[in-house]
């Protein structure tokens, strides 16, 4: 009886409700449950029968309807991943959770966010009217493979930063994903809370503002299971330790705890960790030391050579260079390794920021961050281009070298099992077959041009290997590419490497986020960004005191052109154009001309596109055109891929008498 009293007071604490009628139908269904186990022997109950009897009987429905969060805002997407836990990405104004997001038998934390303060950098900006377009705020989070997005916000010394995440505390052992963590599982899970914050301007440019992690385990020791936090966001790169805001924080636990741990025994494990992981990072810069001093040994110009075994991240922690590959899998929002590299390549491209003059400013984001600024620098792309190609089943390495006028800098190389060499540009999506020059061959024999601007290269590394270029020359061009000969090639201890950068090796690498669906409906943008394009070009020329007339048909027919631009940049090889051009010849009479230009964006400002188009003296001719019977035409296609990147075509045409 004892024990059956005790599951029914656990079950009601599961459910979160205590009203008299629940409680009721609570007795009859554990007495029908237990008579009905009776006469099928005697196997013990165990809560998961009970809460399984009152699922079939409605009541867990009949209570979660009753059951609201308030300020949660979160909906589903798609995920690949090896538990049954949604990656969430949060982007509507949703003010009640709705109940098919929650599940009695999982543990979730639930983190407010209630406003933020001292940010002085916003103390003098203005409070901006109603319908004003103004610089905002978002705070992105990522807690193991679930992802979310606050609302922007105004930017000011207090941003008003009102939000509620639902993040799945969930094991980690194949089938457990389901099953409800209790305290001690969740003790051992030591994935902190990324919180990522961006300012976005007027323009639409974005800006990393602070890397943030929030060791979430304070709350299992808590009172009740509540604990509030004061995190202090510090800036990133050259400010890493200077503050730049606080954002106040509640931590809470749902369902709550029957039996909360001690705070000192969350302290304890906490240091625990911490001293795991000194230690194995202390053993690794030992190791790294007398590789370096064998690698020195071998050549004396080795010193010279670009091999980066550190990077510093955007929080100005030195970290193994490994440890920014994983192996990443896009699920269905990316279907091949080339359509990969043309996502990687739309993610705009910008240096680490450095106040005042001097050398560039190197900073090796955290993927989390990259993914959620939306650029970055060549380090950035070539390590998520990596991964990408590593999820893909391709033998994918990050090559550390430089380019032409002897400039730092890195790219993607991959091996084929025939021994072919192939480069990846992160910035362009291009590939080169690599085809090294043979330097004893006679001098009439005809070596091959390298097509690609890489002129040196000292190291290559992946998730599991880093080599060094031991070779007498490290020119891309005469570079034998044999990673199982030492003469050639010095590799690390894989086992060393393993130590510090595998997943959950140490609790100081910020862990892999999922890739987020596209939030652009394609049809939507194209015909939005068009009628902009339309209505700016008509007015450019209606104040240049011409008239504008529109052949929608032609206009039509420049959509072909501009999706066979956008395949050739994906696969690499032109096709549909012919179709494309003999539907202008039919749509164009005899005695007139047609023009056509198309231009590339990664963004979705028409202002901004249409002052760019501009500049082009061609574009000029176009939109300016003057004659007899002048038809013009726009075309916009916005192709939509992960992560908000959008490659955005946009073809301007005309159409007239010529005139002799």
């Amino acid at each position: 009886a004892s024990s059956l009293c005790l599951c029914l007071w656990r079950i009601t604490q599961v459910l979160g409700y205590s009203a008299m009628d629940i409680h009721g139908k609570i007795r009859d269904v554990l007495a029908e449950t237990v008579r009905g186990d009776g006469q099928h022997g005697q196997r013990s109950l165990s809560e998961e029968d009970f809460i399984h009897a009152l699922q079939r009987r409605g009541i867990v429905d009949d209570v979660m309807k009753d059951l609201h969060f308030t300020n949660v805002d979160v909906s589903h997407t798609e995920a690949d991943s090896v538990n049954k836990s949604a990656t969430r990405f949060v982007d509507k104004n949703i003010t009640q959770l709705k109940t098919t997001n929650i599940s009695p038998l999982r543990r979730y934390l639930y983190l407010q966010v209630l406003g933020g303060k001292a940010f002085l950098e916003h103390l003098q900006e203005p409070e901006p009217l109603p319908g004003q377009v103004c610089s905002t705020f978002t705070l992105h989070l990522h807690f193991r493979n679930q992802r979310f997005r606050s609302k922007p916000v105004p930017c000011a010394c207090e941003p008003d930063l009102q939000e509620g995440f639902l993040l799945e505390v969930h094991r980690d052992g194949p089938g457990d994903a389901s099953k409800m963590a209790d305290a001690t599982t969740m003790l051992s899970i030591c994935d902190p809370v990324h919180m990522v914050l961006i300012k976005t301007d007027t323009s639409g440019d974005t800006t990393l503002i602070s890397s943030y992690f929030i060791d979430w385990r304070r709350v299992l020791g808590a009172p009740n299971g509540k604990s509030s936090v004061s995190a202090e966001l510090l800036g990133v790169g050259s400010e890493c330790k200077v503050a730049v805001g606080v954002l106040n924080l509640k931590l809470e636990l749902y369902p709550p705890l029957t039996e909360t741990l001690s705070p000192d025994v969350v302290t304890t494990q906490q240091s625990l960790e911490r001293q795991k992981t000194a230690e194995k990072e202390r053993l690794f810069l030992v190791y790294a030391k007398q590789w370096w001093q064998e690698f020195l040994e071998i050549r004396p110009s080795h010193q010279s050579k670009l091999v980066k075994i550190f990077a510093q991240d955007e929080n100005g922690v030195n970290r193994p260079v490994c440890s920014y590959v994983r192996v990443l899998r896009a699920g269905r929002l990316l279907e091949s390794p080339r359509q990969a590299a043309r996502f990687v390549s739309l993610l705009a491209q910008e240096r680490a920021p450095v106040v005042g003059g001097g050398v560039r400013q190197e900073q090796w984001c955290s993927m989390t961050a990259f993914l959620c600024r939306n650029k970055g620098d060549c380090e950035d792309h070539a390590t998520l281009l990596c991964s990408l190609l590593l999820g893909f089943g391709l033998d994918a390495y990050v090559c550390v070298g430089t380019k032409a006028k002897n400039i730092p800098y890195t790219w993607v190389m991959t091996c084929g099992t025939d021994g072919s060499i192939t480069f990846w540009e992160s910035f362009t999506a291009h590939r080169y077959l690599h085809r090294p020059i043979d330097p004893e061959a006679p001098p009439m024999v005809p070596q091959p041009k390298p097509t690609h601007t890489y002129r040196t290269l000292g190291c290559v590394f992946n998730h599991k290997k880093f080599l060094a270029n031991c070779q007498p020359s490290d020119a891309v061009e005469l570079c034998v590419f044999d990673f199982t000969d030492g003469s050639r090639w010095k590799a690390m201890s894989e086992e060393a490497v393993r130590s510090v950068c595998a997943p959950g090796s140490t609790s100081s690498l910020p862990p892999t986020p999922p890739l987020c669906s596209p939030s652009v409906v394609p049809n939507e943008a194209s015909n939005q960004l068009e009628l902009e394009m339309r209505y700016l070009l008509a007015e450019h020329r209606k104040d240049l005191g011409l008239a504008t007339v529109w052949d929608d048909h032609l206009s039509y027919l420049l959509s072909a052109a501009l999706s066979a631009y956008e395949l050739e940049r994906c696969i690499g090889v032109s096709c549909g154009n012919e179709e494309f051009q003999d539907a202008v010849r039919r749509a164009v009479p005899d005695g007139h001309t047609f023009k056509g230009f198309p231009i590339h964006f990664l963004h979705r400002n028409a202002r901004r596109a249409f002052a760019t188009c501009l500049r082009s003296p061609f574009c000029e001719e176009i939109v300016c055109c003057r004659g007899d019977h002048v038809r013009l035409a726009v075309r916009v296609r916005v192709f939509a891929y992960p992560e908000s990147a959008c490659a955005v075509w946009i073809m301007f045409a005309c159409k007239y008498r010529s005139v002799l």
